[in-house]
């Protein structure tokens, strides 16, 4: 069971589903060259790559403030059909569903999910099969998605379903049962719970920060997928959409956080997967939680 991370009256855990390396370096990152990888080698293996391959954590963050419970993102999911991630196709695992259980919530308890992005490794738990049907996993929780995220989603999956099957199986059900909001990625949930827009790795990609100054977090998405991005906020990931904005975002993020409280709830960092920023020469560093 992961450790749960306290800020005054919020309280912040991780539902991992998946820790496994998954993807090659070279192809995760392409504009990583040998010799940047070469300079950090000695802090990135085995944690951060293994074999040649990035570790990555698949999981969900689940927020309690005094008044809400609040998914951020939902994964892959079972039963999904991903062809081309032959490590997430038609999974049948029970762990995700456990560790849920473990940190003390049921499916019911949920009263909000929060998609920072429509990518399919972040919506998969949003739907589960019933009866040969997609029906929303969280019964009562409005699933919040950004409005140009959706749209943009939408249109693709007009285009050709088929390269996008988690829209099918994972987003549009949602919409069908009339389970969602459409909101800005400036939204405001309530004054413990705001959006910042974060986009770049897609669209309309947010990020979610929670608590009060002093005592609050960053719940990042996929804005950064590794802590070598923030050494090198310029490095792109395999599938961004714009990736010369990330690049803009990382850097306006993390200059606006460095060297303060604040922690950074990372989507696919290994675990500990939180930690906060400080300089490092013309970047940033990843200090993980509980480490000076």
């Amino acid at each position: 069971m992961t450790t749960p991370i306290g800020l005054g009256d919020i309280t912040i855990r991780r539902i991992v589903e998946q820790e496994a390396p998954l993807f090659s370096v070279s192809y995760f990152f392409p504009s990583l060259t040998k010799e940047m990888f070469e300079e950090n080698r000695s802090w990135l293996e085995p944690r951060f790559v293994t074999e040649g391959k990035v570790v990555l954590c698949v999981q969900s963050y689940v927020v309690r403030t005094p008044h809400h419970t609040i998914m951020v993102d939902s994964c892959v999911g079972n039963h999904k059909s991903r062809p081309a991630r032959p490590f997430w196709h038609m999974m049948r695992s029970e762990q995700y569903e456990k560790n849920l259980a473990a940190a003390g919530f049921g499916v019911s308890d949920i009263d909000y999910v929060m998609c920072t992005h429509l990518h399919g490794d972040h919506v998969g738990w949003n739907t589960r099969l019933e009866n040969g049907r997609w029906v929303p996993t969280f019964p009562n929780a409005r699933y919040l998605f950004a409005d140009r995220e959706l749209e943009y989603w939408e249109q693709k999956e007009k285009e050709d379903a088929t390269k996008v099957p988690w829209m099918t199986d994972s987003v549009l059900p949602i919409v069908a049962a009339s389970r969602h909001e459409i909101v800005k990625s400036d939204h405001a949930l309530s004054e413990l719970v705001k959006l910042i827009p974060t986009p770049g790795h897609t669209i309309d990609h947010f990020s979610v920060h929670v608590g009060r100054p002093g005592q609050d977090a960053v719940i990042t998405g996929d804005m950064i997928h590794s802590p070598i991005q923030a050494r090198y906020p310029e490095l792109v990931h395999f599938i961004d959409y714009d990736g010369r904005q990330g690049a803009q975002t990382r850097r306006e993020l993390f200059g606006r956080f460095v060297d303060t409280p604040t922690l950074m709830c990372t989507a696919h960092f290994p675990s500990p997967s939180v930690g906060r920023m400080t300089r490092w020469g013309d970047g940033f560093r990843f200090v993980e939680h509980g480490r000076s």
